[in-house]
């Protein structure tokens, strides 16, 4: 590799992926360690300003945006700010940027897979946030890479797996929605891609826009909540036996998440080359980090 590739965000699951998907191809990245109050324009400025790197990939906010259970709007807001921030320093410094997005861009009223030329239109605050720091990016950083992801599944105790694994050990029934839809993502998997898009930008292809992943085979919230469970069996015995089946309706984020939240690949494997990767297979080594960990 021959950019020089700073990562925001590099402690979170993610951004471990990530550095650990480099390490096995000799790829390093500058993970600086955020300040105490995190990553805001004051410090993104000061640190730009004295790395210059030639690609960026801004993890900083990964767990507020795709694990938490729910953000506040002035954090949110101040992650915006902080981003435009950083996309104008981007562009001054003639930067390559790397920003996460999420299906949570649209409203989850289309039942066929959603394509990147599709209007966005966010249901609740996180995905508001989200498309606000999309269009701010693409108005202000020409080069740079949009990467929305599906529902990303990682090991981070606190993180949407690690609640619903708590709650299959604690509670005597769960129930989840049969008719919401999805693209299930594990961390791994993202990181290969964002590792994949680095290289072609190393090459110096100038393949600048949004993009859409997620993995390969769209399932509901219960199928994949079951399937989670079955695997999970074989480390822990003490888990809840079965879930209940649920309306998207009746669940009390439905004014928050998307009902059909299916991503259409197509541009992603035409541009990049990158195939989707069947989720199932990569549960079996995602529940075995997120044991060790608890």
């Amino acid at each position: 590799m021959r950019m020089r590739l700073m990562l925001l965000g590099g402690g979170n699951a993610l951004g471990q992926a990530l550095i650990r998907l480099g390490a096995e191809e000799d790829i390093a990245f500058l993970a600086p360690r955020p300040p105490e109050t995190g990553w805001d324009a004051a410090s993104l400025t000061q640190l730009l300003d004295d790395t210059r790197p030639d690609a960026l990939i801004n993890l900083a906010y990964y767990f507020d945006w795709f694990q938490a259970e729910e953000a506040s709007e002035a954090r949110l807001a101040a992650q915006e700010q902080a981003v435009e921030r950083l996309a104008e320093l981007c562009q001054h410094h003639e930067i390559r940027l790397l920003q996460p997005s999420s299906y949570r861009v649209f409203d989850g009223s289309r039942v066929t897979a959603y394509s990147e030329k599709e209007e966005p239109v966010p249901l609740g605050m996180r995905g508001q946030a989200l498309w606000r720091i999309e269009q701010r990016v693409r108005a202000v950083c020409p080069r740079h890479v949009l990467l929305r992801f599906g529902w990303l599944l990682d090991e981070s105790p606190d993180g949407q797996l690690g609640r619903f694994l708590r709650r299959a050990e604690r509670d005597d029934s769960i129930a989840l929605a049969d008719d919401r839809r999805g693209n299930p993502t594990p961390v791994d998997d993202a990181a290969r891609v964002i590792l994949a898009v680095l290289k072609q930008l190393d090459c110096q292809a100038p393949l600048w826009g949004t993009f859409h992943y997620g993995g390969q085979e769209a399932a509901t919230s219960l199928a994949l909540g079951q399937a989670v469970l079955s695997e999970a069996r074989n480390l822990r015995s003490n888990l809840l036996e079965d879930i209940t089946a649920q309306a998207h309706a009746a669940r009390p984020d439905a004014a928050e998440e998307p009902q059909h939240a299916v991503l259409a690949c197509k541009k992603i494997l035409h541009t990049f080359g990158i195939k989707p990767r069947a989720w199932r297979s990569a549960l079996p080594s995602l529940l075995d980090r997120y044991y060790r960990h608890v």
